[in-house]
């Protein structure tokens, strides 16, 4: 991080080992204010270009791949540095990204932990070996599949981008890390934690903020990259898929979601409205697994449209460095405005349970902030149901029984996550059986766990993220076969 010719906050990007400017600069905005926070060198083709090259030199020349004590102790290293630099990243990530004080320490302190459990897996990895006849003795070896392009987004850039490159190193692959302008500020950070990695070699790690999609382009074509790990919109996941086609890349894609969350008539409410209020409010609905549709048993619905009503509507606005802040703005002006016109649109053929909204007067009108927003829907093929808003609105819709349940939760294109809310201790596992989702919490929601697998059903991606599979993703099985007959 250095300082511009104006005195402001200039940040770089971090390629071979070297701090590289860009023929482009762009400013960093505060979403609370839409005041700049300062400047970034804003990345395209030329440095996607020079990060793929440096990080195939690191592949081809160094013994990263080869050393799986050093990635180990790399990865911890990493995690220690980020540790001593926590409430910094803290503290940047909830000014520039518009999350709550507590939402980005959860983020920068989940990141931490899963570092730390990639540097171990590292070491744990581990092939098959069998005496497959007399004689004949046969292995399978797990190696890095080369150089791993990472392209993550700004809604949690920290933890969403190390998801996918701690794996990726743990495996022995080198990085090319493309992260979005939105956050450059807190991107910078993170390069600077990796780059204070003394034990970590130049060039194994190469990473650019751009505000475009040239440099990201470029990373899933050019066939010196071997494998691609993206988190995003859907819409732009089909569009990787088929530009790395041509030279069938491996790939992970964690895309898009609708997630149900499903209460019924022997839900304990007491417990489910303030989860339910966080499902829709947390990262200002700007997560690819909010609880955006809220389905409820005809039993109990009058009451929960009535509570849940209530508790959105005292939802407290404000900036996200405020202690007394329920929710941050969203990212940008363009993004609010976007969001208030989808809930404009529903009117037309849904019920308005909670307006929601703009804020547009106070001290508050000069950022991107939106109240949450509540929709009661009949059609789940109305746009509002079928489309990922990405935003604090949430529809509201009456179910009469499990096979009822079932067909609306899996009537999207959608299938990453979903909540069941009951006190039968067998439904969360029948229900669960029949949805078409990655990840199935019983009273619960967003609960995530380094050793365990996330990902997608249907439109929602590819591939897994977290656990073991995670380091498969960048991996390639070798089968070695060598008969060594019994002498006679």
């Amino acid at each position: 991080m250095s300082l511009s010719p104006s005195g402001s906050v200039h940040v770089r990007n971090y390629i071979g080992g070297r701090w590289t400017d860009s023929a482009t600069t762009s400013s960093s905005l505060d979403p609370a204010t839409g005041k700049e926070l300062g400047t970034f060198a804003d990345g395209g083709a030329d440095e996607a270009r020079a990060a793929i090259d440096a990080a195939r030199r690191a592949f081809e020349t160094g013994d990263w791949s080869r050393n799986r004590d050093l990635r180990a102790q790399a990865l911890f290293e990493m995690a220690d540095r980020m540790a001593d630099r926590r409430d910094e990243l803290v503290g940047l990530l909830s000014k520039e990204n518009g999350k709550i004080l507590p939402e980005a320490a959860l983020e920068v302190d989940l990141t931490i932990s899963k570092i730390r459990y990639y540097g171990a897996l590292a070491l744990t990895e581990s092939g098959r070996a069998a005496e497959v006849k007399p004689g004949l003795y046969s292995m399978t070896l797990r190696q890095a599949a080369g150089v791993a392009g990472v392209i993550a987004p700004w809604n949690s850039p920290v933890i969403l981008s190390v998801r996918s490159f701690a794996p990726a190193l743990a495996a022995g692959c080198t990085v090319v890390l493309k992260l979005p302008g939105q956050t450059a500020l807190t991107n910078n950070l993170l390069y600077e934690i990796v780059d204070a990695t003394a034990s970590l070699p130049k060039g194994v790690f190469n990473a650019f903020t751009g505000s475009g999609s040239a440099g990201a382009r470029l990373i899933v074509a050019d066939p010196g990259v071997d494998v691609i790990s993206y988190t995003g919109s859907t819409r732009v996941g089909r569009s990787i898929m088929a530009d790395a086609s041509q030279h069938l890349k491996g790939m992970s894609l964690e895309l898009g979601g609708k997630t149900p969350m499903i209460v019924f008539d022997d839900a304990d409410l007491d417990a489910a409205v303030p989860v339910l209020v966080k499902a829709i409010t947390t990262f200002t609905g700007q997560f690819c697994m909010t609880g955006s549709r809220v389905l409820v048993q005809r039993g109990v619905a009058d009451e929960l449209r009535t509570r849940l009503s209530a508790a959105l509507e005292a939802v407290r606005l404000g900036p996200a460095d405020d202690p007394a802040s329920d929710m941050g703005p969203l990212i940008d002006q363009a993004s609010a405005e976007r969001v208030d016109q989808v809930v404009a649109a529903a009117a037309a053929y849904a019920k308005i349970l909670v307006r929601g909204g703009r804020v547009t007067e106070g001290p508050l009108a000069a950022g991107a902030f939106i109240r949450p927003s509540l929709v009661e829907v009949d059609d789940v093929s109305r746009p509002i149901v079928q489309e990922e808003v990405f935003g604090p609105v949430a529809t509201f819709e009456v179910f009469d029984d499990e096979t009822d349940a079932i067909a609306r939760a899996n009537a999207t294109e959608f299938g990453l996550a979903a909540s069941i809310w009951t006190r039968d201790v067998d439904r969360p596992l029948r229900v669960g059986r029949e949805l078409e989702a990655g990840t199935i919490w019983a009273n619960t929601w967003a609960v995530i766990v380094d050793q365990m697998e996330e990902g997608g059903f249907k439109q929602s991606g590819v591939g897994r993220l977290n656990g073991i599979r995670a380091l498969e993703e960048f991996q390639e099985i070798k089968h070695v076969v060598h008969p060594a007959p019994r002498h006679a």
